[in-house]
């Protein structure tokens, strides 16, 4: 029998399977508080990456996860894709991942072993490729395909960065380009030709290892990755963790080729909705931002680049530590003083 294709299992894909802002705020305010000992440095308060614990006077244990359905057909790329995605997560706190255990869950009347077997494979070549070893894991009979990671990972205290230390003065740097969203709409539409597709993939599955070295810097305050709640979702996170407020210039962000023509055709995910409407009170768009633009500032990243803010007098030294290593970074915009408004979009 002829496999359906993965994407056709999923009710959504990738990260634009994250629940919404608005929704997972109040799951967890009914869900009780709880007693947080003195060794846990960075839990749940802040909306951060991953959750780390002190384990001596100077290092302390990253840990996070984070799975999701589908985003493409292919089964390698999948799970390259999902594991990529949650090694990000220990990298944007200034950590070092050690080891990885698989989040599978699979319709095992549905796909074949060997497909399975490919989804599995893409996650430990991309662990691999990161120097760790997926050392277990926990699978169970699912009516969609999950797949994901929970990694563990180690963090020199000093070198420990969150996403509510930014300070006013600094400058924000996106480390990837924006658009895989709107991408990921036209692969299950089967609307996205070879050369784009190549490019979400490439995107996609580009290590953020980038985050361990500017967790040595004095000059970056503050670190998040950008997925399941875009760019503004990510960056007011940011602003209100920090008691800060941001401008952001849109002319400034790069996009993925053809995206846009691909928004004009209709392509995007009900993801982005969603994450505009959570901080629609948060935001104030200058009167030239497009509902193009509107988009691609909320369109959620599936293993987005990091977000990074950074003293001003050093933002071009760490805008070319990017460059070099090869990613598509920019300096997007400003951290500004606290104000009735958390982010000001300009063009």
């Amino acid at each position: 029998m002829t496999e359906p294709k993965l994407t056709s299992l999923a009710h959504g894909g990738g990260c634009g399977c994250k629940v919404s802002p608005e929704i997972l705020s109040d799951i967890l305010g009914k869900s009780g508080s709880i007693s947080t000992p003195a060794e846990l440095l960075v839990g749940r308060g802040t909306s951060d990456d991953a959750a780390v614990y002190k384990i001596d006077e100077s290092k302390a244990i990253v840990s996070t996860t984070d799975f999701f359905m589908p985003i493409v057909d292919n089964p390698t790329h999948f799970g390259a894709i999902s594991a990529t995605n949650a090694i990000s997560d220990i990298y944007a706190m200034g950590g070092k991942p050690l080891f990885a255990l698989a989040v599978v869950g699979m319709p095992i009347n549905v796909l074949s072993p060997q497909t399975i077997s490919k989804i599995l494979r893409g996650g430990s070549d991309m662990c691999e490729k990161a120097g760790i070893v997926v050392a277990g894991g926990h699978t169970i009979d699912s009516l969609e395909p999950i797949y994901g990671l929970v990694v563990t990972g180690l963090v020199n205290i000093k070198y420990l960065r969150k996403n509510s230390t930014a300070c006013v003065g600094d400058k924000l740097i996106l480390g990837k380009k924006l658009g895989v969203g709107v991408y990921s709409a036209a692969i299950k539409d089967g609307s996205l030709g070879k050369k784009w597709y190549d490019s979400f993939v490439k995107s996609t599955t580009q290590l953020n290892k980038i985050g361990i070295e500017l967790g040595t810097l004095d000059s970056v305050t503050a670190m998040t990755d950008v997925t399941g709640f875009g760019l503004l979702g990510h960056l007011n996170e940011m602003n209100i963790g920090s008691r800060t407020s941001s401008i952001i210039y849109s002319k400034n962000i790069l996009v993925h080729d053809g995206v846009k023509t691909l928004i004009n055709k209709g392509f995007k995910t009900g993801a982005s909705e969603r994450n505009l409407l959570a901080i629609k009170n948060d935001i104030k768009f200058d009167s030239t931002i497009s509902d193009i633009d509107k988009v691609l500032l909320t369109d959620p990243q599936t293993s987005g680049g990091l977000l990074v803010a950074v003293k001003n007098h050093q933002s071009k030294f760490v805008l070319d530590l990017f460059i070099e290593q090869g990613y598509d970074a920019s300096i997007i915009g400003d951290v500004v003083e606290k104000s009735d408004i958390n982010i000001f979009v300009n063009s």
